[in-house]
C-alpha cells in the first residue's frame, strides 16, 4: 500500500486522514465526522502509522 496525503481511513467509529507525509514521519488527524473536519492532529513515524491503520478501511475521499 502506498501512503499519500489526504487519504482517509475508517477504523471502528473513527476516521483517520493523512495531513502531511514526510520521508520518515506522518502527521494525521483523527476525527469522528470527516465532513466537518474537526479533530486532533498527531505526529508519528511511518512504522507507527502503518501499525495504527492495520485493519482499517481505505475510503474514497475527495477533499
Amino acid at each position: 500500500m502506498k501512503l499519500q496525503q489526504n487519504q482517509l481511513y475508517k477504523q471502528g467509529e473513527d476516521y483517520i486522514r493523512i495531513v502531511e507525509l514526510a520521508r520518515l514521519a506522518v502527521s494525521y488527524k483523527t476525527m469522528k465526522d470527516p465532513v466537518d473536519g474537526e479533530g486532533t492532529t498527531h505526529l508519528v513515524t511511518k512504522k507507527e502509522f502503518c501499525r495504527l491503520i492495520k485493519g482499517a478501511e481505505l475510503l474514497d475521499y475527495e477533499p
